[in-house]
């Protein structure tokens, strides 16, 4: 194609009409015209912040009719000593001012313990409502982790001081619950009521779990929250299970029977 410019200088006789051009000129202006008419400024996509991909469930269902909706999680369910502990929490997705201040808020187990207590005091400040129950060890074994992890939702709902009309969980439903319930696949991870629930039972133990740790220092509780580590496997192997262990727990089933036989005696610190 011919290239057309406007405001040509009379004086230059490579922009007068008809006036014969290089081929390599031809290709030199042709390149130019085409870079003058490439759009200066591309359109930026949206990009979506933490705080709307965290609450995506809670605005979709309030759009749908349903105003109180609680997160609910537990932390500690794995571990084989200390409680099993289950938050409950009802955030206003609505308030600029309450999703500003959780700006933090995440699954509690990408959280440093630094970042979970900053968080937990913005979630119980901020909350319209919360609340935590512990499930201490004992009931475990009798129960069950399962049994225990669902009554133990169950009351942390049931304490809440807000109408409850719709319940988000990590990973399952909630059986029993007299309003709708959805269990969410890493609901902790992609629910900002979930993530609160779950950073409230998270702090709550680990404070437990070190107040243990201070109670039976041989163990090394403030470390490991508890939880199965090489840490844990050689301290129950030396001094054998504590009254805060889960004799429901294969490794501390083991450990019993060890001690048991060999007629040592756990010396408790307390």
């Amino acid at each position: 194609f011919q290239p057309v410019w406007n405001g040509a200088d009379p004086r230059d006789p490579v922009q007068q009409p008809g006036a014969e051009q290089p081929e390599s000129d031809d290709r030199s202006s042709r390149s130019k015209l085409i870079r003058m008419t490439l759009p200066t400024r591309v359109p930026r996509r949206r990009v979506t912040g933490p705080a709307d991909s965290l609450f995506r469930y809670e605005r979709a269902l309030q759009r749908s009719g349903f105003i109180g909706i609680a997160g609910v999680d537990e932390a500690g369910r794995g571990a084989c000593a200390g409680p099993l502990v289950v938050g409950a929490a009802i955030l206003d997705v609505t308030s600029t001012r309450t999703v500003r201040a959780l700006g933090e808020l995440a699954d509690s187990k990408l959280l440093t313990p630094a970042a979970r207590e900053r968080v937990y005091d913005q979630v119980t400040a901020h909350a319209v409502g919360w609340s935590t129950v512990i499930g201490p060890p004992r009931e475990v074994d009798r129960i069950g982790r399962r049994v225990a992890n669902i009554e133990g939702m169950r009351r942390a709902l049931a304490r809440l001081d807000s109408h409850v009309d719709y319940v988000l969980s990590d990973g399952f439903a909630v059986p029993g619950l007299a309003m709708p319930n959805l269990g969410v696949w890493k609901g902790d991870q992609v629910c900002g009521c979930v993530s609160a629930a779950g950073v409230l039972a998270k702090v709550t133990r680990d404070r437990i779990m070190v107040e243990l740790d201070a109670q039976w220092p041989q163990y090394g509780f403030g470390v490991h929250k508890g939880y199965v580590t090489s840490m844990h496997r050689e301290a129950l192997a030396e001094f054998g299970p504590s009254p805060v262990h889960r004799q429901s727990f294969a490794p501390v089933r083991r450990a019993q029977v060890r001690h048991d036989e060999s007629g040592a005696r756990t010396e408790l610190i307390s």
